[in-house]
């Protein structure tokens, strides 16, 4: 079957090239951008992709946009970070030529302050990413967006390789806007929380993936990882209830 690559983009030149590189044996790569500076429309072109402006929507509709754009009905979502594995991609084209499912799962492995992490919430962060548009798509979510299907879902082998972060200044930058955003639809959704879950989520997030999963196997870059995590879910609340409190 023939796949398309589809990449929401803007201002990533720094990150794109290995991403396009790690993807040249599909069919067609479709880089939907919305308004880059950097040189990274140059960048995609250079490489072949197709690529479409459009205003930015939220990461859920934005990747919907982009599906919608490609020639073919299986399509590969990647973010510009993102990198396929040599294995990967193997599991993939092997998979392609006979699918037996409609939707594809597969390992994401993060790196993090220059490791790749193993165990914890670092890995393997199963994701679906390798669907038909027929049976699949994005869900509206603006951030933490998530594909959503009735299909029976299979499992690739193979790692899609995540840079994370690009330096923990800009990682928590990332992490502060996406709690404010989470915070801002559960306010709208009419979500209420009291000071339990307040303390309760974070510490129940660091037992779960730190102790009983084993991130502590992953160093310090484990210990931040989860810590940040924890401190996310903190934030998330802690935001939803200052939104509900300026609400009354």
């Amino acid at each position: 079957m023939p796949l398309s690559v589809v990449i929401i983009t803007r201002d990533v030149a720094g990150q794109l090239g290995p991403c396009l590189q790690s993807t040249a044996f599909a069919d067609e790569t479709i880089v939907v951008d919305s308004g880059s500076q950097d040189g990274t429309i140059a960048l995609a072109e250079g490489h072949g992709a197709r690529v479409i402006s459009h205003d930015w929507q939220g990461f859920g509709e934005q990747k919907q946009f982009a599906v919608a754009q490609a020639k073919y009905d299986w399509v590969l979502c990647l973010d510009s970070d993102e990198r396929v594995s040599t294995e990967l991609r193997q599991s993939i084209e092997a998979t392609l030529r006979m699918p037996e499912y409609k939707a594809y799962k597969m390992a994401r492995c993060n790196r993090f302050m220059g490791r790749y992490l193993r165990y914890g919430e670092g890995y393997p962060d199963w994701s679906l990413r390798l669907f038909h548009r027929g049976h699949a798509q994005w869900s509206d979510d603006t951030v933490h967006e998530k594909v959503i299907t009735e299909a029976t879902v299979g499992m690739l082998n193979g790692d899609l390789l995540h840079e994370s972060e690009q330096g923990l200044t800009d990682y928590l930058d990332k992490q502060n806007r996406y709690t404010s955003l989470q915070a801002l639809r559960l306010h709208r959704d009419g979500v209420r929380v009291g000071w339990a879950q307040l303390v309760m989520s974070p510490l129940a997030r660091f037992i779960k993936f730190y102790v009983l999963r084993g991130g502590f196997r992953d160093g310090i870059p484990g210990l931040v990882h989860i810590l940040i995590g924890c401190f996310n879910t903190f934030s998330k609340y802690a935001k939803l209830m200052e939104y509900n409190k300026g609400a009354q």
